[in-house]
């Protein structure tokens, strides 16, 4: 194969290929044919990456040639690319946020005395969707939208490991609602989940943004909240408590006293200095919710 033929498959290659040299410059191009996912980028050759990127993302891909370069090894990198990255383009910028995998690796040749690499850029925007998306359903209850058992399981467990490296007072509660079986005997499951869906709304809107919630199974529930004492803990739970029968009142069906007959018990608990594990102050959140239930239901019980 000739230099003319081997320069006709270069172009060809549907992934665009950049010899970038270590100051940044885009050195050539090759491929990225596929209109489908690719600009043409033939105007950034001769340009620097700081011609075209932000001083961020600039140094990124700058930090990442220069490790190319040193270790000789392909370094393989996930990065995305936005509105805000870019100081200017030689195309109509898009508005949508694309991921992208390069492929990094160092050439044994200069080009105007320089050291290069060639950076091979691969559009992965819909896999790292799906991936996202397979992400989110694996951690996620599908009827609540809150966060599953396996993620409370890893949540705690890093939030557990804050508390013993920093002595940050992190609260868990548990929940369960009360006599929700009657709400089903009388109206049907559906009519169940929608008492368990407005009980989610709720603490959605009372959670602060470092907070979290999760469906622990049934209609139980378990919460957390770093940076917050057992006392704080408690007024938050009164709160949610309160607002959810609130929330109950306005959406409640023509047999009103059956759907006023759900609340929620609360069992409050924090980690403590003779915690083992992330599971003490969960158990102890369990015991005290079931103290609040045998003392009447729709309270709020802490330790």
């Amino acid at each position: 194969m000739d230099l003319k033929n081997m320069q006709a498959v270069l172009d060809a290659l549907p992934d665009p290929a950049f010899i970038l040299s270590k100051s940044g410059k885009y050195v050539a191009l090759f491929g990225g044919k596929d209109s489908r996912y690719y600009h043409d980028g033939s105007a950034l050759v001769g340009r620097l990456l700081s011609e075209v990127l932000n001083a961020s993302k600039t140094q990124y891909f700058i930090s990442k040639i220069e490790e190319a370069l040193h270790s000789k090894d392909m370094i393989v990198e996930e990065y995305a690319l936005k509105d805000e990255d870019f100081i200017a383009l030689p195309y109509e910028n898009e508005q949508e946020t694309i991921w992208y995998e390069g492929r990094i690796k160092s050439l044994d040749f200069l080009v105007e005395g320089e050291p290069v690499v060639l950076w091979v850029a691969t559009n992965i925007s819909k896999r790292y969707q799906l991936e996202t998306q397979l992400r989110f359903l694996s951690t996620t209850d599908e009827l609540t939208g809150l966060y599953n058992r396996r993620r409370l399981e890893k949540d705690l467990a890093v939030h557990f490991a804050n508390f013993k490296r920093y002595k940050s007072p992190t609260s868990v509660l548990m929940l369960d609602l009360d006599n929700l079986k009657m709400v089903n005997d009388l109206h049907g499951h559906p009519q169940g989940d929608e008492v368990i869906k407005t009980l989610s709304a709720v603490m959605h809107h009372e959670l602060r943004e470092m907070d979290a919630a999760y469906r622990y199974g049934g209609d139980e529930f378990v919460i957390i909240l770093p940076n917050t004492n057992v006392k704080q803990a408690e007024i938050f739970a009164n709160r949610l408590k309160s607002s959810f029968i609130a929330q109950m009142k306005l959406c409640q069906g023509a047999d009103s006293t059956t759907i006023q007959c759900v609340s929620a018990s609360i069992g409050v608990s924090a980690f403590e200095k003779s915690d083992t594990n992330e599971a003490d102050a969960l158990v102890r959140a369990d015991t005290l919710l079931y103290q609040a239930k045998n003392a009447g239901k729709d309270a709020v019980r802490l330790g």
